[in-house]
């Protein structure tokens, strides 16, 4: 396979081209035997006549037989390994050359030791019959380097632990590049500094492909312990005076406290026997002694920081091992930065940067420098350094751009990069302005990505303007603000809590933004329609996390406006009942973060104010009556969510309901029936005591209270019926009233019909539905009395009238309750604002009764179908416009019409249909006749418009009725 070459002279051609590099990665491309019996020739030949050299050229194949790595091989050695692989089946006696001899002790062929430890214990022997020729300190440093090294690495001696700390691994490849350059007998002191790096790199990662066995081992560690006793003491002197530190020396030093290190660990865990414990400590003691009688260290000389940063960049710009972690070190020491290699070798080697932990520490950098750089050469590598970061962060992923951005504001909070970094404000709002410009214009799932990725980079620099823009557009551009809500939820680092001035309150970042961009500047409905609908989508995206949580909302923008006279308190609410919606994620509701207990006190006070809401004063501020039923929509929510769990303990949930209760005992009675939910089994129900005299109420959850104003007959079911659903359906079972007695139903009916007014002008629409579904059980059961009577009734009506007889009834107690309150007993107890509610809500329960009618009759009947109900639906349309015309006859002038006029017509429209699918004979007449009659209601009215508009829509009804066939 091998040419028959004199062995003397190749050894002597390698010997002088100083080429052991290459000598190794042929001998390693050699099968083992031939490998084996090639390194026994070579220590033959270095054992005949040694000389200095001689030592030296053992001593580095030895050095390059470890550093070996594979796949490092050049062209030359490549072709010769693709040779022996060709021709590696061939005898090598078939070369001429001669079996190769064993070493005592190797195992039989049967069971050959790995190649790699044959060549190492062939080492180790060469070493043996050579060491009486080294007399060299430095060449007796070099070979114990060796030996120490081979013995660390290849045995079972090495630890398995990470890897060497990348400062430690970058001071060290320092270190022996400046060892070689001060050194002038160095073979490394002329090669350029990137050579030097490259050789220092493979010198500190050393691989073990295999590693020798036990007895080998300890044959090496006896081995080294003689060289120490042989040439220790001699070597602390070297190595002790002045000039005794070069890179062998140095590389001694180092392996041999590792060593030392290792050997200590091999001894307590190494499972040893009594001989081999013996060796090892004796090893480890000669070791110790050898190391503490030498005052030089490899750290003692200080290196000098330009060839620190010069190695660092070269490591870099190379792309040698380690170079990930060299970045970190070069993006975060500042000493180094902002020189011109620093800032070339990072606009060169950007793609090395792409990572966020890089990014962020360059960011860092970048900012210390510029909070001490402000002159125009500063600000100008201020530019420069900052356009190559922010193209890293650009071919960053979503995922590492937020964890960028978190990094940015846990450093310098909401305004980011440009709290210290002025060159990242100039030019920056008309770049934020353009870029969302851009983003409203083209709202669209396509659009989302590119939106995202323009607003990143905006984001990086200054997160609150960022922010701030987002949540202004939202909410005065139309349609935009789920897409702009989906562009924040895109950034999840934006969940950041900050803490400003107060220490122990932590505040979100985007519900500052919000407090400060948007809220108190909404100027219209519309706007405050999409901040409520911008702030649920980011409480709850659809596929992302929440960008805020519901406790935060709550604590911003409920908690300090639930006060009667903030301008605020509807908005607030609003966004209270959205926020009570979202289901908490975790076993413990977000609610009890947020003062549970006097957030339902401050309810119950806003409840407690509508008692007297038409007597506030006119220039204080306060909810209106269509707030009220959100207030009680949130009580309802709030007493649902707040349960025992929520509080820290049992004694302290029975505490704050207490304080609750003696709280809430100074409001008016119904307030405390609303909170029957919360208060469980703990207290009962307190009303009136006169409500007893009407109700049977059990006395285990019902108590009494002494309330003077509420005499007998005073309609207290009223009050309570309006309160709940539930609560009225409990009235509704338990009320008792003796209807074969006339009084009791007479004074019954008389206290029902003056609550029901008392209560009218204070009822929400929710309140006032629930108490009109009363007055129509009352009717149905006829325990409420309410006799009709026949003012606007021409003729006794030869008609089925039971049917509809409660919805006849229903409109007269109407009226005579508009008959009460605007008599001259009333005339001062309600203010003038107060008539147009009591007007809609009336308006609204004629609207509901004339579906009720509807409901009942059934569609109007066709021509040809036999239907008498149409007569019946026209005569109650006919009294329930009399009796509204009625109505708007005795209210005081103050602008009522508008609701009026929409449900009169709207009962002339009934009317007409039903009236008009009338086939009877006499038909044409009664429609004449009524119509005639109607005119001459509508005549008497006074309010100009209200007459004028229903006389138009009359005499239409006429037009059609003369267009019709008798």
């Amino acid at each position: 396979m091998i040419p028959d070459v004199n062995h003397t002279v190749l050894f002597e051609l390698v010997k002088a081209l100083g080429a052991p590099r290459l000598f190794v990665q042929l001998l390693l491309a050699l099968p083992q035997d031939v490998r084996q019996s090639e390194l026994e020739r070579l220590v033959e030949y270095i054992a005949s006549e040694t000389s200095p050299s001689d030592i030296g050229f053992f001593l580095d194949v030895w050095w390059e037989v470890m550093k070996h790595k594979e796949g490092q091989e050049d062209a030359t050695v490549s072709a010769f390994s693709t040779l022996i692989c060709q021709h590696g089946c061939e005898s090598c006696l078939d070369d001429g050359l001669q079996p190769p001899k064993r070493f005592k002790g190797d195992p039989g062929s049967l069971n050959d030791p790995p190649a790699a430890t044959s060549l190492l214990m062939g080492l180790i022997e060469g070493l043996k019959q050579t060491y009486r020729s080294i007399v060299l300190p430095h060449v007796r440093c070099y070979a114990l380097a060796n030996l120490v090294e081979l013995l660390s690495v290849f045995t079972e001696l090495e630890p398995e632990s990470s890897p060497l700390p990348v400062a430690e691994y970058l001071d060290k490849v320092s270190s022996v590049v400046s060892l070689w350059t001060s050194d002038t007998e160095s073979q490394f002191h002329h090669r350029g500094l990137g050579e030097k790096v490259k050789e220092a790199e493979r010198s500190m990662s050393l691989l073990s492909p295999a590693k020798l066995s036990r007895e080998e081992l300890f044959v090496g560690l006896d081995f080294l312990c003689n060289l120490l006793h042989v040439w220790g003491e001699e070597l602390q002197g070297t190595l002790n005076s002045s000039e005794g530190l070069c890179y062998e020396s140095y590389r001694l030093l180092d392996t041999l406290t590792t060593f030392g290190k290792n050997l200590v660990c091999f001894s307590e865990t190494g499972d040893l026997g009594e001989d081999e414990t013996c060796v090892v400590l004796e090893l480890t003691q000669v070791t110790k002694d050898f190391l503490k009688e030498i005052s030089a260290s490899p750290k003692s000389k200080g290196l000098d920081t330009s060839l620190v940063s010069s190695v660092a960049m070269t490591i870099i710009e190379q792309k040698l091992d380690r170079h990930m972690e060299i970045c970190s070190i070069f993006a975060s020491e500042k000493t180094w930065a902002f020189s011109k290699d620093w800032v070339d070798c990072l606009v060169n080697n950007k793609a090395l940067f792409q990572k966020p932990e890089l990014v962020l520490k360059l960011l860092e950098t970048l900012v210390n420098f510029a909070m001490s750089h402000q002159d125009k050469e500063g600000r100008d590598l201020q530019v420069q350094v900052t356009k190559a970061i922010v193209e890293c962060y650009a071919e960053l992923s979503l995922t590492d751009k937020n964890k960028v951005i978190s990094g940015v504001l846990a450093s310098w909070g909401g305004p980011g990069l440009s709290l210290n970094l002025q060159v990242v404000m100039e030019g920056f709002q008309e770049d934020l302005n353009v870029t969302f410009n851009q983003i409203t214009k083209s709202v669209s799932d396509e659009g989302l990505t590119r939106a995202v990725t323009s607003v990143a980079r905006l984001m990086l620099l200054y997160p609150e303007a960022t922010v701030k823009q987002a949540c202004n557009l939202a909410i005065v551009n139309l349609g935009a603000q789920q897409f702009l809500a989906q562009i924040l939820c895109s950034f999840p680092a934006l969940s950041f809590l900050e803490t400003h001035d107060d220490p122990g309150r932590l505040r979100s970042l985007v519900v500052r933004c919000l407090e400060e961009a948007v809220w108190g500047r909404l100027s219209t409905a519309r706007e405050e329609e999409q901040f409520l609908e911008f702030l649920a989508f980011l409480m709850q995206p659809n596929s992302a996390a929440p960008l805020v949580s519901p406790a935060e909302v709550t604590k911003a923008f409920v908690l300090p406006y639930l006060k009667s006279d903030s301008a605020q308190i509807e908005l607030s609410l609003q966004i209270f009942s959205k926020v009570l919606e979202i289901q908490s994620c975790s076993e413990e509701h977000w609610i009890k973060s947020c003062h549970p207990f006097p957030l339902l006190l401050s309810l119950c006070k806003l409840l407690d104010g509508y008692t007297k809401y038409w007597h506030q004063p006119r220039d204080q501020l306060f909810p209106s009556l269509e707030t009220k039923d959100l207030i009680l929509n949130i009580l309802w929510q709030l007493c649902e969510v707040v349960r025992p769990e929520t509080a820290p303990s049992p004694e302290l949930w029975v505490q704050s309901l207490a304080w609750l209760h003696r709280r809430v005992a100074s409001l008016d009675w119904t307030i405390g029936l609303r909170l029957k939910k919360l208060y469980g089994d703990h207290f009962k129900n307190e009303v009136p005591a006169t409500l007893f005299e009407i109700c049977r109420l059990p006395e285990d959850e019902w108590t009494s209270q002494p309330l003077p104003a509420y005499g007998p007959g005073s309609g207290l079911l009223a009050w309570c019926c309006c309160l709940s659903t539930a609560l009225r359906e409990t009235m509704l079972t338990l009320l008792t009233v003796n209807v074969d007695n006339p009084e009791e139903v007479n004074l019954f009916s008389k206290g029902f019909l003056v609550a029901l007014i008392q209560v009218l002008p204070w009822c929400s629409r929710s309140e006032w539905k629930r108490l009109t579904h009363v007055v129509e059980n009352l009717l149905q059961r006829q325990v409420l009395h309410v006799p009709y009577t026949l003012e606007y009734v021409q003729y006794m009506p030869l008609l089925n009238l039971r049917p509809f007889a409660c919805y006849l009834q229903f409109s007269v107690l109407f009226l005579r309750g508009f008959q009460l309150l605007c008599s001259s007993s009333c005339s001062t107890w309600l203010p003038a604002e107060a008539w147009l509610h009591v007007v809609q809500l009336y308006c609204g329960s004629l609207t509901d009764l004339l579906g009720s009618v509807k409901s009942t009759a059934g569609p109007p009947s066709h021509p040809a179908e036999d239907k008498t109900s149409t007569q019946e639906v026209s005569f109650i349309c006919i009294q329930m416009f009399c009796h509204l015309l009625h109505v708007a006859a005795m209210l005081p002038d103050k602008g009522c019409s508008e609701p009026l006029v929409v449900v009169a017509l709207e009962i002339l429209s009934q009317y007409e249909t039903f009236s008009s699918a009338d086939t009877s004979p006499s038909n044409t007449l009664r429609r004449a006749n009524e119509r005639h009659f109607l005119e001459a209601i509508t005549d008497n009215v006074s309010d100009k418009a209200l007459r004028d508009t229903l006389l138009q829509k009359l005499s239409k009804l006429g037009a059609r009725s003369a267009g019709e066939p008798a």
